[in-house]
């Protein structure tokens, strides 16, 4: 387990390295699970121990909600002076990724029904 997560955090900080260096505005640790990801569809097969510690750390993902939940009370004072502008950014963005969403999903099922009908 302690290989593979030294596989996922070398693999952030690449991004991080990436981010930095370019300046481009996105979170290194996004930029770091595209070249995972690339790097495991160039690799073919998903090892073991990363699939196994990959599945632990998603068991436990509310953890992480922790932190962002002891924000919203931290700074509750703040977002009530700016619950409208919050609010806004929250509706567009979900209309937003529902959207993409719709529109990925889309375009995986066209190519699917595609490649079994060629």
């Amino acid at each position: 387990m302690i290989g593979a997560l030294a596989v996922l955090l070398v693999f952030q900080l690449i991004g991080e390295i990436l981010v930095q260096a370019s300046g481009w505005p996105v979170p290194g640790p996004v930029i770091g699970m595209v070249l995972l990801f690339l790097a495991l569809r160039w690799r073919g097969v998903l090892p073991t121990a990363l699939r196994a510690t990959a599945e632990t750390l998603l068991s436990h993902l509310s953890l992480l909600f922790v932190p962002a939940g002891v924000g919203i009370i931290q700074h509750g004072a703040r977002l009530a002076d700016e619950w409208l502008a919050v609010s806004v950014a929250l509706v567009v963005s979900t209309l937003v990724t529902v959207a993409v969403t719709a529109l990925v999903m889309r375009a995986v099922v066209g190519r699917r029904r595609g490649g079994q009908n060629g």
